[in-house]
């Protein structure tokens, strides 16, 4: 397990002149990843430069590298390394930064930083404005081991989280937990999770549960029910053995259907309105974001007008979300779910497996290893 604690000592940290990264190679459809020696940055004089422990792998680095969300690529900013679930220590400070201080735990997530003077900016929608940079989209992520990050937008870590859960906590368990409150669903209603065995999916289950919710997941695989009810979800249903898994959930759901259906794996959006059944004032929540130009989602309009029903999409955390999305973490009600730990020398194959969707909970990567 990487360590929670840190030697706070100024000249504790030996800054190398290069260190390794994960670097995207023929970027689009067919690409690989390499791990090549990369000089470490030199932080800017507003910036903190990290030494990551570990890294969290998400689906949407496979969506950056693939370059299929219908944006620039990441090499229009000059980007090879994506990733934005990174959790290490402070090891150098820019010229100015006075906030922090050398052995500091902090995180990298995917809002490298804002332009902090916007409505979005303003309102706790940051992750909103329009000139937001996307860590491992426009500027460098956390599949490199040294990275430099705005230290008025670092991420501290408190003690009693350690790395391994922290560094998913950047992005995938805060998004959750911003869909999870947009969602307005209080305790005691039904949420259900098609994909909630994947990484997201499953800590999505976990933050329900402990506020109260009642989790049902849709998914597939022994080793995934067992990961989702040791989680916190009330039932598992397994779409290879149940024909109609929607009328399973609405079964489940008093016989009336889901109050929320949060949609973490894109495939699974198709069928997300029908768990709601009939359901008044129920929410289909986005989460996974689909290839661009393969799925719509929608229904007759008197559905919605009948069943006061809404969708709506939610995008990564706020830096409010993920604080206290990381206090889950620290009163123990969030455990790591993570289904392996892989050494940076294997991130290529770790990748591999989530582009493939053989991945159950969330992958770490380690650079300590």
């Amino acid at each position: 397990m990487a360590s929670t604690t840190t030697d706070t000592a100024p000249n504790a940290f030996v800054i190398p002149k290069t260190c390794k990264a994960g670097i995207v190679v023929n970027e689009g459809p067919d690409f690989s990843v390499e791990v090549r020696m990369v000089p470490v940055p030199e932080p800017a004089p507003d910036e903190v430069l990290i030494k990551l422990n570990c890294t969290g792998v998400c689906g949407s680095d496979i969506h950056y590298m693939t370059g299929d969300l219908g944006r620039p690529p990441m090499s229009h900013f000059g980007v090879k390394s994506a990733g934005h679930e990174g959790a290490g220590v402070v090891v150098k400070l820019g010229a100015n930064v006075k906030n922090w201080k050398v052995g500091d735990r902090a995180g990298i997530k995917p809002v490298w930083i804002t332009c902090q003077n916007c409505e979005q900016c303003w309102t706790g929608r940051e992750q909103h404005c329009s000139k937001v940079l996307m860590a491992g989209s426009k500027v460098t992520g956390s599949f490199q081991q040294y990275v430099t990050s705005p230290a008025s937008y670092t991420q501290a870590i408190p003690d009693g989280v350690d790395d391994y859960t922290a560094g998913p906590i950047m992005c995938s368990a805060s998004t959750m937990y911003r869909s999870l409150v947009e969602s307005g669903l209080k305790a005691g209603e039904f949420a259900v999770f098609p994909g909630g065995g994947g990484g997201v999916g499953i800590q999505g289950v976990q933050l329900a549960t402990a506020m109260g919710i009642r989790a049902i997941v849709v998914d597939s695989g022994t080793e995934k029910k067992e990961l989702c009810l040791k989680g916190g979800g009330e039932s598992f249903i397994d779409f290879r053995d149940v024909k109609d898994t929607a009328a399973e959930v609405i079964r489940l759901c008093d016989g009336i259907g889901a109050h929320g259906v949060f949609v973490t794996a894109p495939a699974a959006y198709p069928t997300a309105i029908a768990y709601v059944g009939s359901r008044v004032g129920s929410s289909v929540m986005c989460v996974g974001i689909p290839s661009a130009g393969t799925m719509t989602l929608g229904a007759e309009p008197e559905k919605f007008v009948i069943q006061n029903m809404g969708i709506k999409g939610t995008l990564v955390a706020s830096r409010a979300d993920i604080a206290r999305t990381l206090d889950f973490a620290k009163r123990g009600v969030l455990k790591p779910i993570h289904s392996v730990v892989y050494p940076i020398d294997r991130l290529p194959e770790a990748v591999e497996k989530i582009r493939k969707g053989e991945t159950v909970g969330r992958s770490i990567v380690d650079f300590n290893l």
